[in-house]
């Protein structure tokens, strides 16, 4: 392969893990432990 098709390669797969890295961490498991301050602050 070229270089230019791995290092495309690496970058999508980069990409696509952060992503995925980025949703579990905001709708699985580890978002129960976020908080919101909006809702801490009620009018």
């Amino acid at each position: 392969m070229e270089t230019t098709t791995l290092v495309a390669i690496s970058i999508s797969g980069l990409l696509v893990s952060f992503t995925g890295y980025a949703l579990y961490t905001a709708f699985g498991q580890p978002s129960q432990q976020l908080r919101d301050p909006f809702e801490e602050h009620g009018d």
